[in-house]
Parts: C-alpha cells; structure tokens; sequence
C-alpha cells in the first residue's frame, strides 16, 4: 500500500477514520512517500490513526512538511515555479521518525535495505527530500537484486539516480495529483521538473539503457491554508506485483 501527502492536521478527523480502516484491505508492505505532518501538533493524531499501519512491514522517506510547520502562500504561483524550501517552524521530525522506526518501519532517507517482502527478497533504496536538498544519491550502491526506490519528490534527477542504481519501481508523491486539474487537460503543475502528465498513476522511464516504473501517488491531503482540490480526489494507491517469468 503506497500512502503519502497526507498533510494532517489535528482537527481532520474523517482523514484519521479513514487511514485507521486502511488495515482492512490486504497488506503486505506499506510504502509511506512523505509529508504526514500538516501541523506543528500533527504528530500525536498521526501516529494514533497510523497505529494499525504501522503493525505492517513498512518503509518511509520524509517530505518538506515533515520538517517545516505549513505557511500561507499563493497556490497559484506553483503553476510557474516549484515551491522552495519554507523558513517556517522546525516540526518535531526525529519524534515522528523514530516512532515508525520503533514500530519497525525502515528509514530510507539516503538509505537503502535488504527485506523479505511476502517471502520475496527485495532491496530498497531512498533518499530524503530532493525538493529541499535534503537528497544524497552518492550513499546509495547499486544491487543486482530486485529493487525498489523511494522519493518524495519526483524530480528527473532522482528517477534517473535511482533506475540506475537499479530501482525497477519508483514510489513518489509531492505532486498532489497536481490537486487543481482541469477537463480535457489534465494537471497544470507537479511542484517538480516532471511533466505535468505524470502527476499521477504509473509511468515508464529509461535512463542510459535501464528501465524503470515510477509510481507517483495523489495523496491524502494539502497544506491547510490551500485545502482545494478540484477533479483531483484524494488517493491511496494498493499496488500488486506480479512475478512475470
């Protein structure tokens, strides 16, 4: 189950039933693509809707809104230029951080990690967020294995420094689904480099003859001071793969 952007804030209490039920659908691994936090008092309601969650096999990556409290910007102004890192408050992040390492959810920022996924040996590599400059593809080696990939931000340069350390699927989320999108066109920004026609679902890439699948997930929420989404639903994304002979 990939889950990201869920940009919680105390008061969202729809938001926190409907992750706390999430259990109930059949979950092998839980793939948490960053900015949980939408609040500088998230972090008790989200670790408390995330409780059946984080019994799950899981791995994460963190988002700007991980580390900086919201603030009041102009949406709009993203359909010119990505959004740059926040001078706001410091959040709490490390609280948040280690309460899912506690629960045994694998950290991947700049990290990567060799688990058993429903008897499947699979590596993982991830790196902090890209947006912020937060990201360091040098700590990560290449692997013959299987290997999935983790971002936040799908920035061109991350997929290509992951599908060639042998990422050959992608998790990403930041874009929003591009949380405004209009008839007939689609989204008008992702926040990033990548083409506004990959704000959401699944993708191809190839980087220097190395292919990959890059799955970018719509989230669950926006900044409290934008709550605006239009043809855009909130998304959750339950992923099977296949072995193909």
């Amino acid at each position: 189950m990939q889950i990201g952007d869920i940009h919680l804030a105390p008061w969202q209490k729809s938001k926190q039933r409907f992750i706390r039920e999430l259990v109930k659908h059949p979950i092998d691994l839980v793939v948490n693509t960053g900015d949980n936090l939408g609040h500088t008092k998230a972090i008790p309601p989200l670790l408390e809707c995330l409780e059946p969650l984080l019994a799950k096999p899981g791995v994460f990556v963190n988002g700007s809104n991980d580390y900086y409290a919201p603030v009041p910007k102009n949406p709009i102004s993203y359909i010119f230029h990505a959004s740059k890192e926040p001078k706001s408050a410091r959040l709490e992040t490390t609280k948040m951080t280690n309460a899912f390492e506690l629960a045994g959810w694998h950290n991947l920022n700049n990290k990567s990690v060799d688990i058993e996924v429903a008897g499947n040996p699979i590596r993982f590599i991830g790196v902090d967020d890209y947006h912020i400059g937060k990201s360091n593809l040098s700590e990560l080696a290449a692997s013959q294995s299987f290997t999935i990939g983790l971002t936040h931000a799908p920035y061109l340069e991350v997929l290509r420094g992951l599908t060639l350390r042998g990422a050959e699927l992608i998790f990403a989320g930041h874009t929003h689904g591009g949380q405004v999108r209009v008839p007939f066109i689609g989204a008008l920004t992702t926040n990033s480099d990548l083409p506004n026609k990959f704000a959401r679902g699944t993708s191809g890439w190839s980087f220097e003859g190395k292919n990959s699948i890059l799955s970018v997930v719509a989230g669950l929420g926006n900044s409290i001071f934008a709550p605006v989404r239009f043809f855009c639903r909130p998304e959750v994304r339950l992923i099977t793969l296949l072995e193909v002979d």
